[in-house]
């Protein structure tokens, strides 16, 4: 079976659960992804989506395409996989290869916040306010004295914010449509609307069902850290 998918951000809406508690969740289209190639040794499976003009392809991925008879597609991925026997080239993997309940690595570019000051970039709290201080928001002191005389590397500074590869991991599935083929993540993923995304299988996380009942968390109190209150039995 494939780890995952190629997908697009569609946008974020909330949905009700079983208790009636409101869960924040992201629209995600998940395929259809159609197999280019399968490797034996390691295991992988190549897909493409999104569907593009040839005239805005490169001839060498051009021509790629027209050699096994698949129509172009923009974004081109390899993902893991535990056996290839159930797919075949020019296959089409849709959505519903996931299933409610199971969790889930989205992973994307973050939506980029251009040239950032350290106060936004690094959360820094700035200087006094007062307006003798003259040091609202600057960055201050950067370097040492004498030894070593210079800027260290990887000090916070104001630069280039957001814009980066991030993944989002232990998202869970809340539901999946196969008709719309579009599948809901709790909580927030990288990337703008539209953005493309990478959906994987989560490896540190296993399934558990929607339906699965919350059970109660009991803690065992440790007498020897108890109040004196509680010790000798005034407190309650």
């Amino acid at each position: 079976m494939i780890r995952g998918l190629l997908g697009r951000k569609l946008g974020m809406t909330q949905i009700f659960d079983k208790d009636g508690d409101v869960v924040p969740v992201t629209v995600l289209e998940a395929g259809p992804c159609t197999v280019l190639s399968l490797q034996d040794s390691p295991l992988r499976v190549k897909l493409g989506f999104a569907s593009i003009k040839e005239s805005r392809m490169k001839k060498p991925l051009l021509g790629y395409f027209k050699k096994s008879g698949i129509a172009p597609l923009k974004i081109i991925k390899e993902f893991e996989s535990t056996d290839n026997k159930n797919y075949k080239i020019g296959e089409e993997l849709k959505a519903d290869i996931f299933k409610a309940g199971e969790y889930v690595d989205v992973a994307g570019t973050s939506i980029g916040k251009g040239f950032q000051g350290g106060m936004k970039r690094w959360n820094w709290t700035g200087g006094p306010a007062a307006h003798g201080s003259m040091h609202h928001r600057r960055v201050g002191s950067i370097g040492a004295s004498a030894d070593p005389s210079r800027t260290l590397v990887g000090t916070n500074m104001p630069g280039h914010m957001g814009h980066r590869r991030v993944t989002a991991q232990g998202l869970r599935v809340m539901g999946v449509d196969a008709v719309a083929n579009t599948i809901l993540i709790k909580g927030a993923v990288p990337g703008h609307k539209n953005a493309f995304l990478a959906i994987y299988r989560s490896k540190k996380k296993a399934f558990r069902p929607l339906e699965e009942e919350r059970k109660a968390i009991v803690r065992k109190v440790n007498p020897m850290k108890q109040s004196k209150a509680k010790a000798t039995g005034k407190g309650k």
